[in-house]
């Protein structure tokens, strides 16, 4: 099978949440490219089109998400936009 992706995936087991109009699902990504990923749920039917990845060992990066495939529980990604970084108040 020839690799089609424009950049190669890393290989992780970090748990992360799928975020969408106030509602989040725990999920664990299993590899991360700078265009996508791949992560596991336990129901793919709650896991809207569009999404954000929330990692959560550094709730400050941000994916935004479309589903790109379904296969059983495992759902690739592609990022929408490149990670953004939630930015902390400044104090005043």
């Amino acid at each position: 099978m020839e690799e089609k992706r424009k950049y190669p995936r890393t290989e992780i087991d970090e748990p992360a949440y799928v975020s969408s109009g106030g509602s989040v699902t725990s999920c664990v990504v299993r590899n991360i490219s700078p265009a996508g990923a791949a992560i596991d749920v336990d129901n793919s039917a709650f896991v809207p089109q569009h999404f954000r990845l929330v990692m959560a060992k550094n709730p400050s990066v941000v994916h935004e998400c479309r589903v790109a495939w379904i296969q059983k529980n495992r759902i690739g990604l592609t990022f929408t936009k490149i990670a953004d970084s939630v930015a902390e108040p400044s104090p005043l």
